[in-house]
């Protein structure tokens, strides 16, 4: 299976307005590293969309890059829609290729 980075949006408010606290993303983050292993979570930044009944939301979301496969990358979409209860969310592929290697793997 083809590893790709991708890079997911996750919110910082539910739909309420309420923040999530920091022990609320922790969940959620240990449902990705158990499908894909790990991510990588970014500073959060100022995010506005428009739904299918053109209402804006405008709100602060946390990118979170992920290595991973498309059916991994899916399934970490599905998680997210129910988890942070959202009307959609945003999985940016940003890359074709990517390379992990260990120190302590052996060079042939």
């Amino acid at each position: 299976m083809k590893v790709e980075m991708w890079e997911i949006m996750v919110p910082t408010t539910s739909n309420e307005g309420n923040p999530f606290r920091t022990r609320y993303h922790k969940v959620w983050d240990e449902k990705v590293r158990s499908i894909a292993g790990g991510l990588t979570i970014l500073k959060p930044a100022k995010g506005q969309w428009v739904n299918v009944d053109s209402k804006l939301y405008a709100e602060r979301m946390i990118p979170v890059r992920i290595a991973c496969t498309r059916q991994q990358i899916d399934k970490i979409i599905d998680i997210t829609l129910k988890y942070y209860n959202q009307e959609a969310v945003l999985a940016i592929k940003i890359s074709e290729e990517v390379i992990l290697k260990y120190k302590d793997e052996k060079i042939i």
